[in-house]
């Protein structure tokens, strides 16, 4: 019997999703744990199985569609010698765009069957003499090969321009000499601008760091933090590890530093709800990783209960897989408490903010060489200066003081990292 390939939630966040590309093609067979298409939400790109046998016998939509809602049919499943039947029973719906705002534009949606957004996009691309109706996914991967779209003719519906078009066109000898054109600029007062439309990722950033610094009540506490000890240390870690393959960074230092320190002052993790405080067991640390569109927060967890050679494998292969866009959801939500270091682009001190629902967040600044006073005599030292910011609805002010100052003790007495 036939049945619906439906978009999945492949987080409990998720609404909507992008149909990057299409593993599988129509009339071929497909076995329980296929991988049938790549999906992408708004953290990372992911693979879609198949959890039913048969024949894929249509496709419904097409590669590089977004804005898709969860539950939408998005391809027709069959069996052997089975016809694909024309009035499947189907849930769930694409999300739409607005409506068209006059009359003439919806008459030009009924009789070309275009979204209102698309043919905002034909009209935009017909007025500049330039074609521009085509999907995001061939819109973004364009602007990575730097093509113009110019030229490029779309096999989609509508005429649309989809991934297969742009990929075909970066073959041809024309695509050097249209390089120089690929970038869509206008002219203002500021002189030309460039318009890049945002990315799921980017928006959902927005929204969410939006929200916590206007409903979440920040406090920061700032410390300086001398680093030598723990250098010495990792110096000696390494060159016992040469053998394995395993190189131990200050950033796997500071996560095992800062998972101990939750363990000695449990008080920083929690979570604040309006009914009652979530006190959590397990020290699950969000480390912050840059990526293209933005930023991921991959978990080392159990941080405490590991070992140095763990937390520092576990933390490339996240680290990695972050960038590839290959994680799955389960490794980048949740989390009990976040780190964000940016010491390797040598700045001073900065102050991160929060993310919610936890209710702390430590950003980590660059060790660098100063003056310090120690007998009352100037020496230097490597110093890196950390700033805690905390939600003050969950933590008082002498509690986040209490935990940064356990975390220095650690960090400057850092063998007990290693026992």
């Amino acid at each position: 019997m036939a049945t619906s390939i439906l978009m999945p939630a492949l987080s409990p966040t998720m609404t909507v999703g992008t149909l990057a590309r299409w593993l599988k093609k129509e009339g071929d067979n497909v076995s329980s744990g296929d991988l049938l298409a790549e999906i992408e939400t708004d953290k990372a790109t992911m693979e879609l199985e198949a959890s039913d046998e048969g024949i894929l016998g249509r496709i419904l939509v097409q590669e590089g569609t977004g804005n898709i809602a969860v539950n939408t049919p998005i391809a027709i499943l069959v069996e052997e010698g089975e016809e694909v039947p024309a009035d499947l029973p189907v849930t769930g719906e694409i999300k739409k765009t607005p409506e068209p705002s006059n009359q003439s534009d919806i008459k030009q949606h009924d009789r070309n069957g275009l979204s209102a957004k698309n043919l905002s996009e034909k009209k935009e691309g017909e007025a500049k003499g330039k074609r521009l109706f085509a999907s995001p996914l061939a819109r973004r991967i364009a602007k990575e090969k730097n093509l113009s779209l110019d030229h490029v003719k779309g096999s989609g519906p509508n005429g649309r321009i989809i991934k297969r078009d742009v990929d075909e066109a970066a073959q041809k000898p024309a695509h050097n000499a249209s390089q120089s054109t690929a970038k869509q600029s206008e002219s203002s007062a500021l002189g030309k601008v460039e318009r890049i439309k945002h990315s799921t990722m980017r928006k959902v950033i927005a929204r969410r760091l939006t929200e916590s610094k206007t409903q979440v009540p920040h406090f920061y506490v700032s410390t300086d933090i001398e680093l030598d000890a723990l250098l010495a240390l990792r110096s000696k870690l390494n060159a016992s590890l040469a053998g394995e393959n395993i190189k131990i960074s200050v950033n796997d230092l500071m996560i095992k530093a800062v998972a101990l320190a939750l363990r000695k002052r449990p008080g920083l993790n929690v979570q604040y709800t309006d009914d009652e405080m979530l006190h959590f067991e397990d020290i699950d640390i969000s480390m912050a990783v840059s990526i293209p569109d933005g930023l991921i927060t991959p978990i080392i967890r159990k941080a405490d209960q590991k070992s140095l050679r763990q937390i520092s494998r576990e933390a490339k292969d996240l680290a990695g897989r972050a960038r590839s866009g290959k994680l799955t959801p389960e490794e980048f939500q949740g989390g009990t408490f976040s780190i964000s270091n940016m010491g390797m682009f040598g700045v001073r001190d900065f102050a991160a903010i929060i993310n919610p629902p936890q209710a702390a967040i430590l950003a980590i600044a660059a060790g660098e060489k100063r003056p310090v006073i120690r007998d009352n005599q100037v020496t230097v030292a490597t110093i890196m200066t950390v700033t805690l910011s905390v939600d003050h609805r969950a933590v008082d002010g002498a509690l986040g003081a209490q935990w940064l100052n356990t975390l220095k003790e650690l960090v400057q007495n850092p063998y007990a990292l290693v026992l």
